[in-house]
């Protein structure tokens, strides 16, 4: 058998990634809610016929699920071949969102078809989006205090939802019967099935193309060439043991931090995570189900290598020591709805401190970590209708080797976008009285963390309850190399004009409004990268130019001192060396 060239491979390689993307914008394009529709949260695949490995992934799908999609398919082909779960047919799509069976949380749907070629299966697509409710206690599935899964909503194994190309009326009634809005879930769960039907049609027009043995060959050629330029990259970090931290601000049960203990055993071209001497499992919902913790190992690395392409073999050279008896292996019935939103980004930054030992030029200071999940669920009046609204943030990333960190960036776990605020508007009764730059929010160093989000919504008519599960709250991002940490999250819930500020910070549910009321939360900024009185004068004559600092803080944090004419050099001298 002759081996592929090098431009067919190249080809087909592109190919396969345009259908991913491909079935990202039907997604979108399709869905009814905005945090689908405009925040991209979701993301689509393919998946090997055997083992559900990963083959590709659209490029502008969340990373968190690359490794989760990765289990949860596996466990499906499993399961039916197990004979717990029926056995496709043509036209099947499987829904699942059991945390438990290599998932998130629940709001994290996700569907899966088999793609048949001559009777058999080729390969299977799979895709994850995030409903803006899955039922549960809270409006929004974020229950900040729950105790058990069952509290956080409507739990599905893999059963079919598509049999044969249609929909099955029961399975979707017992769905429709445990969610709240659950008249406008049809558009989003039309929208998932259909990214799958055109990504196998255009799946099809490759194969047919190319031919199945071909694409099959350039398969399993470009998973070996990924694992092949992984290792590659590995192999120059010195032998030896890197260690790092991050910490949870509290499980929203008991107000305590939660340790994420990483060492990182590098021997050879292998990378080996150990998360030995973690916090045990925590009473909250912030545990995290042994699929988010690997895929959050696979996303960091992602960070620091991202010209390795995404493909099962990438992870090859990655071992995860199986975190048993701590938070980052959750057990049924352990709550899990901050897992991938909060404890997926406390995994990857404790990735970071440990990498930025090794790896000082590529590895940045810690992001800001959170993806600020806001719930709001009511009624409005005014529509006569029930509402459930949810809102994710950006904040500052860390500094790095070469330049400051980027400013609202997206969450470390995915390239998702706030929604627009005239979008939030339009479609529930809110109106956001302000919306900015948290100035002086990045943590201060040779180059200085990104600056977080500051906003603020008034609840304009009808009640509601509001509910959080962000994290950062107690100690900001990391700092390294001498770097300041970004500055915490704040959320302060403003009810007839007075101020609320949640116990464990920025984790509470429930909380009652009505019209007038407001929320105001300020994001995290990145962390500083190098000490901060080595930034160049001009740089933070530029920043306080911008208004990032006053002419005070420079001199504090930079010592930089600032006279009528700009930076006074002799006198920044004497207090950088004072």
């Amino acid at each position: 058998m002759t081996a592929l060239d090098a431009i067919t491979l190249s080809v087909i390689q592109a190919a396969l990634q345009q259908v991913c993307d491909e079935m990202d914008l039907t997604f979108s394009r399709a869905a009814f809610s905005p945090v689908i529709a405009e925040a991209n949260d979701r993301s689509d695949g393919i998946y090997a016929a055997e083992d559900g490995a990963l083959i590709a992934q659209g490029s502008a799908g969340l990373p968190v699920f690359v490794g989760v999609m990765q289990y949860s398919t596996r466990t499906l082909i499993e399961r039916i071949a197990a004979g717990v779960t029926a056995a496709p047919e043509p036209g099947d799509i499987y829904i699942v969102n059991d945390p438990y069976l290599g998932g998130t949380h629940l709001m994290d749907v996700r569907f899966a078809m088999p793609v048949w070629r001559d009777g058999k299966i080729f390969c299977w697509l799979s895709n994850t989006g995030h409903w803006p409710d899955i039922g549960g206690a809270v409006p929004g599935g974020f229950s900040a205090s729950a105790t058990a899964v069952e509290q956080e909503g409507l739990r599905l194994p893999p059963v079919k939802l598509f049999k044969k190309g249609a929909l099955d009326p029961e399975i979707h009634a017992i769905i429709a019967s445990n969610i709240r809005v659950a008249d406008q879930r049809i558009g989003d769960i039309r929208a998932q099935g259909a990214a799958l039907e055109v990504g196998a049609e255009r799946l099809a027009q490759v194969l047919d193309r190319y031919g199945d043995d071909t694409v099959r060959r350039a398969i399993a050629e470009l998973r070996s060439r990924a694992a092949t330029q992984m290792r590659a990259l590995i192999a120059p970090i010195p032998d030896g043991v890197y260690r790092g931290e991050a910490f949870v601000d509290s499980d929203g049960v008991v107000d305590a931090p939660l340790t994420i203990a990483l060492a990182i055993d590098k021997k050879g071209d292998t990378l080996t995570f150990d998360f030995a001497g973690s916090s045990p499992p925590c009473m909250g919902p912030m545990n995290s189900v042994l699929a988010t913790t690997l895929s959050s190992v696979y996303l960091a690395m992602r960070h620091i290598f991202p010209e390795v392409p995404l493909s099962a073999g990438a992870f090859e050279p990655l071992i995860v020591r199986r975190p048993e008896g701590t938070f980052l292996d959750a057990r049924y019935p352990r709550p899990v709805s901050g897992c991938a939103a909060e404890v997926s980004q406390r995994i990857a930054e404790a990735v970071f401190a440990a990498m930025v030992k090794a790896l000082p030029e590529k590895v940045t200071a810690a992001p800001a970590g959170s993806s600020g999940n806001f719930a709001l669920g009511g009624h409005d009046p005014a529509r006569g209708r029930d509402f459930v609204m949810y809102q994710i943030s950006g904040g500052g990333y860390g500094g790095n080797a070469d330049h400051d960190g980027l400013t609202n960036g997206c969450s470390t776990i995915g390239i998702s976008k706030s929604p627009p605020v005239e979008v939030m508007e339009q479609a529930f009764p809110v109106l956001y009285r302000r919306y900015a730059l948290r100035e002086g929010s990045g943590g201060a160093g040779e180059h200085r963390g990104g600056f977080g989000l500051a906003y603020e919504v008034e609840l304009l008519r009808g009640d509601a309850r509001a509910s959080f599960v962000m994290d950062h709250g107690r100690t900001g991002p990391q700092g390294v190399l001498g770097g300041a940490d970004g500055k915490v999250n704040e959320v302060t819930v403003w009810r007839d004009g007075k101020a609320h500020v949640p116990p464990h910070l920025s984790k509470e549910q429930d909380i009652p409004l009505k019209a007038g009321d407001r929320v105001a939360v300020g994001t995290p900024g990145g962390g500083g990268y190098g000490g901060p009185f080595r930034r160049a004068p001009e740089k933070v004559l530029r920043d306080v130019a911008l208004g990032y600092y006053t002419a005070a803080e420079a001199e504090a944090l930079f010592g930089v001192v600032l006279g009528a004419d700009g930076v006074d050099a002799a006198a920044t001298q004497a207090r950088r060396e004072g």
